[in-house]
């Protein structure tokens, strides 16, 4: 994509907030098998994990995506520009989904509305570090934005 900015300078910061949801995901999902361990792989006991309601799916398939997410992140190269984006926007279609049916005995995640909102903000916060995250060499960078919309003095 032309439009997203390559070689941005805040590229450190926003891999750190992609790291910090990653890790936020690991401990969720340690946590949520610490203390669902005993029910069934998608029991609805009310277990609450960090203020979030959880079950053994979901912790197992939060510890994944933390762990893809930290994965991606420690290796770089744009690869973590892609798993970011494309985790991110997978947050969010099962965060939509758990709350389209979170009142129902189709919430087999054990979704609360603080889990939803959770499932969002780290969803949107990977799909901004891969926005922003784009690494080239200098020469494939392009011209700023001034230059190439032809306003230089």
């Amino acid at each position: 994509m032309a439009h997203n900015p390559v070689n941005h300078p805040l590229r450190p910061i926003y891999r750190a907030i992609a790291a910090l949801v990653g890790l936020y995901l690991v401990a969720f999902g340690v946590l949520g098998l610490i203390l669902t361990a005993d029910e069934g792989l998608f029991g609805r006991a009310g277990d609450r994990v960090l203020g979030q309601g959880a079950n053994l799916f979901w912790s197992i398939v939060s510890l994944v995506l933390g762990a893809v997410v930290l994965a991606a992140v420690v290796l770089g190269r744009n690869l973590d520009v892609a798993a970011n984006t494309y985790l991110g926007w997978g947050l969010l279609v099962i965060g939509t989904f758990a709350l389209a049916v979170i009142r129902t005995d189709a919430n087999f995640l054990d979704f609360s509305i603080s889990t939803v909102v959770v499932t969002y903000l780290a969803g949107l916060a990977l799909i901004l570090a891969g926005l922003y995250g784009k690494v080239a060499p200098q020469e494939q960078e392009g011209a700023p934005r001034q230059v190439r919309e032809g306003r230089t003095a």
